[in-house]
């Protein structure tokens, strides 16, 4: 064994080749089954140009040809780059750009982009298809379907890989408009592996869920995971986001034992009732992970589960799928309590420093460091912004690093890590310093709104940012008035948002998460004020 992520499904496949590994929209692999396409697929990309350290980009939706194609690139001892298949096409073209991959695999309703992209110029990488018939094109010429690489032997490949090799590449959003390519290697997503699979407990007679894209890094912790568990992974169909009620009946017909998720689904179904008292009565643990998950959500849903684990997990794409947990030992009493991030996970440590990168003492808030195990080497050929915020700890002469996560958090008395949200959402208005998860957390409280999220707009005047609030209504009959009035009875009168906006359904990005930016953006190209809506 050389401590490769395809290995545990290698390791599955031999002891339970029948066994069920995922499950799609009526379609599943077994064990066997997935072992041997990713394998046959794996001869194909070889034999296609990709040697040692190539990356391959995937864009496809989640689906069983996507998993099996996830684990033939790293057979094929390349990296893989996931990529929105809802990306527009210039961004699809930036991050080709960036990584340069030997082979782009292609598959479902892709086409256009493809096509689009390939006729823009710039690096051109081969093109394989592996779902769907491959689409009819002038621009580019389809190298290798799926069907292609049913004639290659099953027999394992001798890797050439190491631990230390990159597994993935995930492009995140960059500040400056062009994606960051965050790199994180065998070893990076093996040492959580060990972790989670030992704290949770996961084993073979696990059915485990995939809700998170494939281009966020949560789904990592669900495809391997699962796969080296040996346990059953479901794929949660994307068009079930908006619908939660679809959504605990798919946990329901399933029988899941895990669930895993970003928080907003959880709150979006919490608050539309989707979840019935002692409900999904196979399921034993919840996780979730991304965002804060609002307290009085959180309360919902472990009074009408009692017989479910809750645990939150922290952790910035940098530092690998997460880097603290804290499983919630009884239901909150308080609406407005805060559940801590936790302890670090195993090899990793979480420090809270000031601007000297001294230890903060308990109960004062400072600047959120991650050190440990989980460390990516950094960003895709991009040395200045790695050197940024991976930097030397200067409390170890052993010529350790620190990732600055650009979070705030403080240590609880309790000897927990506590998040007080990003840095930059640390405004100044009218004259006081506003942390804007403190509204936020005090407008997720009111039953008058489904969903919600505070923004700040730099309006340039004297008075400094203004805060900006976006909300769904419960109901018809909840003005812009109405959540002013509550918020002025849950937060002091600087706290208070100026404009309001009320949205069928709040935006959200590609992992699923809210889409500030856009809402930002959508305050400041209309001036919404109370009584209007964006």
């Amino acid at each position: 064994m050389n401590g490769l992520l395809q290995e545990g499904l290698t390791v599955q496949a031999e002891r339970r080749g029948n066994a069920t590994a995922v499950v799609h929209q009526g379609g599943r692999l077994t064990y066997a089954e997935l072992e041997r396409r990713s394998t046959q697929l794996a001869h194909l990309l070889r034999d296609a140009g990709c040697t040692r350290g190539d990356r391959v980009c995937l864009l496809m939706p989640k689906s069983l040809p996507a998993i099996a194609s996830m684990l033939g690139i790293l057979k094929a001892d390349c990296a893989y780059v996931p990529i929105d298949p809802q990306s527009p096409a210039q961004r699809v073209r930036k991050v080709i750009d960036q990584c340069e991959p030997r082979v782009l695999l292609g598959g479902g309703a892709v086409g256009s982009v493809v096509d689009e992209v390939t006729g823009t110029g710039g690096f051109q990488p081969t093109i394989g298809w592996m779902a769907g018939e491959p689409p009819d094109s002038r621009r580019f010429p389809i190298a290798f379907t799926h069907k292609d690489g049913e004639p290659y032997p099953d027999a394992p490949r001798r890797y050439e890989n190491g631990p230390d090799d990159a597994a993935y590449v995930m492009f995140t959003s960059g500040s400056t408009g062009v994606p960051k390519g965050v790199v994180i290697t065998h070893a990076n997503v093996g040492h959580y592996l060990r972790w989670a699979i030992r704290y949770f407990g996961l084993s073979a007679s696990d059915k485990m869920s995939a809700h998170p894209p494939l281009h966020f890094d949560l789904s990592v912790m669900d495809v391997f995971g699962a796969l080296t568990a040996g346990a059953e992974l479901h794929l949660v169909p994307h068009e079930l986001n908006l619908l939660p009620n679809k959504v605990a009946e798919f946990i329901r017909d399933a029988a899941l034992t895990h669930w895993f998720s970003v928080p907003s689904l959880l709150n979006y179904m919490a608050k539309f009732d989707a979840v019935k008292p002692g409900d999904f009565p196979t399921l034993k643990r919840l996780l979730w992970c991304g965002e804060v998950f609002p307290t009085p959500a959180l309360m919902y849903w472990m009074k009408r589960l009692p017989h479910v684990a809750f645990t939150n997990l922290y952790g910035p794409t940098e530092a690998t799928i997460a880097s603290s947990y804290y499983t919630v030992p009884a239901c909150p009493t308080d609406e407005s309590a805060a559940i801590p991030i936790g302890t670090a996970c195993e090899g990793e440590e979480l420090l809270v420093l000031d601007e000297s990168l001294t230890r903060c003492p308990a109960g004062r808030i400072g600047d959120l460091y991650i050190k440990g195990v989980g460390l990516s080497p950094g960003y895709w050929r991009d040395p200045d912004k790695t050197r940024a915020v991976f930097i030397p700890d200067p409390g170890d002469p052993s010529g350790g690093r620190l990732y600055k996560t650009g979070d705030l958090a403080r240590v609880g008395d309790d000897g927990l890590v506590y998040f007080h949200g990003r840095s930059d959402t640390q405004i100044k208005s009218r004259g006081y310093r506003i942390e804007l998860g403190e509204i936020e957390a005090a407008l997720h409280a009111l039953p008058m709104v489904q969903e919600s999220a505070i923004v700040a707009v730099d309006t340039g005047g004297v008075e400094g940012a203004t805060i900006c609030c976006a909300y769904v209504p419960s109901h018809r009959g909840v003005t812009p008035q109405l959540v002013k009035r509550a918020l002025r009875a849950a937060v002091p009168p600087y706290m208070v948002p100026s404009l309001y906006a009320a949205f069928e359904a709040l935006p959200k990005n590609g992992s699923g998460k809210i889409d500030r930016p856009q809402l930002r953006e959508r305050f400041k190209a209309r001036n919404v004020s109370v009584g209007g809506a964006a």
